[in-house]
């Protein structure tokens, strides 16, 4: 039976209720069918005060054992170093993370503020948050670049914000199984599995992107024209299954008419959040695409989009339905 330990620093919670919204397995299923012991959770967790504290001691010390160390949430480090904006359990939390890090067999890190740092480590960062390895796409972060678990695993990324309930559980089903081999990781420590693909595959909306057609306004994503060229989706160039494994079974941002805010990546939010960058897409001379799509570059980019535009047959300029 493999044993889960469930930290969460500096966050609001949201992949917990991501997690706990899991279908294929759900939580319950962790447990009954695959045999997961959930020593502690903090939305699930029976035990407090004293007897949660002697538990975690006894997990970092190795007298229970950890296989599965799972962190949401930033490690915050502020303020000079002290981490002490995060207090839990009479600690601050940056102290229980290492050494209940360096006592699992294998460290999960759910969400963008435990991979990268999410959006508490957003300039001007007053709280000194960085995720688990990395700071952005800066690889290091709390544990250190060189860091790995006693599996032999650096830290394993689950981004997202939140990350898909799914994605969680199918990754803590692999590893509690022994199938590490399925676990094969990216350049930024996510399982290809889910980030080998982008958010684009499986978009409704392809036929637009194909044809570089733009919905005459943003309330017309459901229907007509592609959000990357003027409402800033960045769909083609974020790595994730969102149009491949729907949210709640039916649905993702780009099928509701929502632009894909990039989630998964460690850029995340992208420009800081500054003024007019939200839901625009920034461009170069007015027209360019600041940021195109993965594996092309500006020239080619701007020879097939003309082109394109060019051979769009009348139907891509269309509204999809009917009524």
């Amino acid at each position: 039976m493999a044993s889960v330990l469930w930290f969460q620093g500096g966050a609001c919670s949201g992949n917990t209720m991501s997690f706990l919204n899991a279908e294929e397995p759900s939580v319950c299923d962790l447990v009954t069918d695959f045999g997961l012991d959930v020593i502690w959770h903090p939305s699930l967790g029976v035990e407090f005060g004293n007897k949660a504290q002697q538990l975690f001691r006894d997990c970092a010390s190795g007298k229970r054992p950890v296989d599965i160390f799972v962190y949401e949430g930033t490690v915050m480090l502020g303020p000079n170093g002290s981490g002490r904006y995060d207090m839990f359990a009479d600690r601050p939390m940056k102290d229980w993370v290492i050494e209940l890090a360096n006592a699992a067999q294998f460290v999960v890190a759910i969400g963008d503020c435990a991979c990268w740092g999410g959006i508490p480590a957003t300039t001007p960062n007053p709280t000194d948050s960085v995720g688990l390895q990395y700071l952005k796409r800066d690889q290091g972060g709390f544990l250190g670049a060189n860091w790995r678990s006693k599996g032999g695993l650096p830290v394993i990324n689950i981004p997202g914000c939140p990350a898909h309930p799914d994605w969680i559980t199918q990754i803590i089903v692999a590893i509690a199984s022994g199938r590490l081999g399925d676990i094969a990781l990216d350049e930024l420590q996510r399982p290809q599995t889910f980030f080998k693909s982008f958010t684009q595959t499986g978009c409704t909306r392809v036929q637009f992107f194909e044809y570089k057609q733009s919905p005459p306004s943003f309330g017309q994503g459901t229907r007509t024209g592609c959000l990357f060229y003027e409402y800033g989706c960045r769909g083609p160039m974020t790595h994730s299954p969102c149009n491949r494994i729907l949210w709640n079974r039916q649905s993702s941002k780009t099928r509701a008419g929502m632009p894909c805010t990039g989630c998964t990546e460690p850029e995340f939010p992208f420009y800081d959040l500054a003024p007019g960058t939200v839901f625009k897409t920034q461009k170069i001379s007015g027209t360019i695409p600041k940021d195109i799509p993965t594996g092309t570059d500006p020239i080619s980019y701007m020879a097939l989009a003309a082109a394109a535009r060019i051979a769009a047959p009348d139907w891509s300029k269309e509204d999809m339905f009917v009524v």
